[in-house]
């Protein structure tokens, strides 16, 4: 067997004995794996080759509590094996609980370990989209409100501001983390980092704006960001953006800020704000000069979508100088609902919206949702019929079918049963007269046809 495997047999050996787990050899087989799998690539593969014992003995020593000299050296080696089929065995395999308590007993330290921080928060956010009950585990182990601290202590250190942020993304997917989130300052907080126009720190950038869309799924949240004005910062990000992107390299924040106002006015106060904001009007021009270039055409489409979302809507049928048609009610009352509709202002927004800024399901007693939201929800044309039976003209003959009849012993192939020609002749049975048929064959002429 390889040395790896040799290691990780005489670590098993070592977590088996409380008396060994606390010596020297501890630190030393934990710093003899990392330095394998640092200058080896067979080291790695045979740590998560299948059935490999690699990561269960790793994930049993770093459930030893007074194993913390190999904490960091186990944690680094769980980060550069770390693949997608990785992260799924570390999930079931109860990684995200460890990890999550070993983040917690890691803030309790004075001063915390910076280093070790960032690799739990990096793998946190590389298993948590595997793991749909990361939220909820978060939240009930405490570990949301660590990663939450630190991003507000740490706004100037990109270094352990990165991966906080992208656990942080991870969590916001959960509706009741997104509402306790928005109440502890969260929002503020990332318009701080997405805003001035910088094009330094731009993974970063693109981080918090994922982030931030995430967050303003939440009715709550929608409503705090529109409250303190927010919709018109993030139209002057973007105008700034498409300004200064004139080489296209930053598409994707371009996006990220266009995912934040669609996420905004999903509620009634959000679009209103988007209209008074002049939005309609920034990303019509936007879009008409991002037409030439294909790769912008994400941007076209996600702003075409938040332009009709945010349009005004009128009823039917529209007596006013929008239509360009008039149709009039056969009966319309003197009084009632109907009149007071048609007596409004031509410029008035008279849909009911059901979509009312009163009516938030998303407060701290909401039934916790077990299944992630991870499509964004698109907007639906509803106006536009899908169904091809509806679109496909229906076809009516021009002569009744029994006027058709006459013509069947033309067509025999249409009607004729073949199990019943002559195989010896090759020829039908003769025809029985159809005493239905009677009268001479009559042939219409080319003129009758």
């Amino acid at each position: 067997s390889s040395r790896t495997i040799c290691l990780l047999s005489q670590l098993e050996k070592i977590n088996l004995d409380s008396v060994l787990a606390e010596s020297d050899s501890a630190r030393y087989v934990t710093s003899r794996i990392l330095h394998l799998v640092q200058s080896q690539e067979k080291s790695k593969k045979d740590m998560t080759s299948k059935g490999s014992p690699g990561i269960e003995v790793i994930l049993s020593t770093l459930e030893v509590k007074s194993f913390h000299l190999c904490v960091y050296g186990f944690i680094a080696v769980l980060h550069l094996i770390i693949m997608k089929h990785i992260a799924s065995v570390l999930v079931t395999k109860g990684g995200t609980q460890i990890l999550l308590q070993l983040l917690l007993t890691a803030s309790k330290d004075s001063p915390p370990n910076e280093e070790l921080l960032v690799l739990l928060h990096t793998l946190l956010a590389k298993i948590g989209p595997k793991d749909k009950k990361i939220g909820v585990k978060a939240r009930i182990n405490g570990a949301l409100n660590i990663s939450l601290n630190l991003v507000k202590q740490n706004l100037q250190n990109h270094r352990l501001l990165l991966p906080c942020l992208q656990v942080l993304r991870v969590y916001s997917t959960n509706s009741v983390n997104a509402v306790s989130m928005g109440k502890n300052g969260i929002v503020e907080l990332l318009f701080k980092i997405i805003g001035p126009f910088s094009k330094k720190s731009t993974s970063l950038m693109k981080v918090a704006l994922d982030t931030l869309a995430a967050l303003l799924k939440s009715k709550t949240n929608a409503r705090r960001a529109v409250d303190r004005g927010y919709v018109q910062v993030l139209l002057t990000i973007y105008v700034d953006w498409h300004r200064h992107d004139s080489r296209h390299r930053y598409m994707l924040i371009r996006k990220g800020v266009l995912q934040c106002i669609k996420s905004v006015t999903n509620i009634k106060l959000g679009r209103k704000a988007f209209i008074d904001a002049n939005g309609m009007k920034i990303l019509y021009h936007t879009s008409q000069e991002c037409l030439a270039v294909r790769t912008l055409d994400p941007l076209v489409n996600t702003s075409s979508l938040i332009m009709r979302k945010c349009f005004p809507k009128n009823r039917l049928p529209l007596p006013t100088i929008k239509s360009a048609f008039h149709f009039q009610l056969p009966v319309i009352p003197a009084s009632g609902p109907v009149a007071q509709l048609y007596n409004l202002p031509p410029d008035v927004d008279d849909v009911v919206d059901e979509s009312d800024d009163n009516d938030d399901g998303e407060t701290e007693s909401e039934i916790e949702a077990e299944i992630d939201d991870d499509k964004d929800q698109e907007f639906k044309n509803d106006d536009i019929e899908t169904d091809i039976d509806k679109l496909r003209p229906r076809q009516e003959l021009g002569r009744p079918i029994e006027e058709l009849k006459m013509y069947e012993q033309f067509f025999l192939e249409l009607s004729e049963d073949f199990q019943d020609w002559d195989l010896v002749s090759k020829e039908p049975k003769p025809l029985v007269p159809d005493a239905s048929l009677s009268g001479p064959i009559v042939v219409p002429t080319a003129s009758e046809e």
